[in-house]
């Protein structure tokens, strides 16, 4: 099994650094994870990078040692904006974007704001948002999330929680590492991103992505967090993107089934690469 270096971290600012974990040579692919996860819960990517690949993984504002944001409720361009300062700061010109639930969520962000980066997005297991939602909701969703927290604390709501990422037939191995991924969480730095979910709106952003960036949706046929008709509903923004379903999956289908998560990724990257002709 490949060893992972260190976690490294960029300066994005002044007192302002994003922690990241790092794997591969070739063409960059940025990988940006979920609500209750980090850098390290892209283990089965970084130990198995695809040919040609160089993964990125970054922990969120907030999340591993990365510096939170400013704002105690910021909005999703927040989290874009600090991708873009990530993404100067390791002086990527072109690179792939992948994101997983709220990562997935902060790429369309980006992606509507800064196209040109951007090679292909790959967007799984897709948080929604809450901003279409109506205020009443939207209040009722961030509470539950919040309040769950301050009742449990981070471990307790790893072990609640986590296990329902995944689906009866993960191994006791993807069961560990998704509740010691959540279990770590920075309290505050949670608590932004859920302020943040309730702000956002994945389908009007991707509506507004510019159509000429190659975009692939992928999501678990048993993920019960963001559910097949959910994904379905923010991809009918991007008519023409592939959208691959992968059976057995749960809501972290790349830890759950990550052959077939790499398979996909794979093949999209090498048919949009940045330099060259397609394989």
């Amino acid at each position: 099994m490949t060893v992972i270096a260190d976690m490294k971290k960029a300066v994005i600012g002044p007192g302002r650094v994003i922690s990241y974990l790092e794997q591969g040579n070739g063409e960059p692919v940025l990988l940006l994870h979920g609500v209750g996860s980090a850098a390290r819960s892209w283990l089965g990517q970084l130990q198995a990078p695809a040919a040609g690949c160089r993964f990125i993984a970054w922990d969120a504002p907030g999340y591993g040692d990365s510096t939170m944001l400013a704002e105690n409720a910021p909005p999703p361009r927040d989290y874009a904006d600090a991708v873009a300062a990530f993404v100067g700061a390791l002086g990527l010109k072109k690179f792939h974007l992948i994101g997983h639930s709220l990562g997935a969520l902060v790429a369309t962000c980006y992606a509507r704001h800064y196209p040109e980066p951007i090679q292909s997005l790959t967007l799984a297991s897709i948080a929604p948002g809450h901003a279409w939602m109506t205020e009443e909701e939207r209040a009722r969703l961030r509470s539950g999330r919040l309040d769950t927290l301050d009742k449990l604390g981070a471990r307790g709501m790893a072990e609640a929680r986590g296990p329902g990422l995944l689906t009866a037939d993960a191994t006791d191995a993807m069961r560990r590492t998704v509740i010691e991924t959540m279990a770590a969480i920075r309290p505050d730095g949670w608590r932004q991103a859920v302020r943040m979910l309730s702000q956002g709106d994945t389908r009007s952003d991707l509506a507004a992505v510019v159509p000429s960036l190659p975009v692939q949706i992928i999501f678990g046929s048993d993920d019960t967090v963001t559910p097949p008709a959910s994904n379905l509903r923010t991809a009918s923004a991007r008519p023409q993107a592939p959208i691959h379903e992968i059976a057995g999956a749960g809501h972290a289908c790349y830890v759950e089934k990550p052959t077939e998560f790499n398979r996909l990724i794979a093949r999209f990257i090498h048919a949009h690469p940045i330099s060259g002709s397609p394989s």
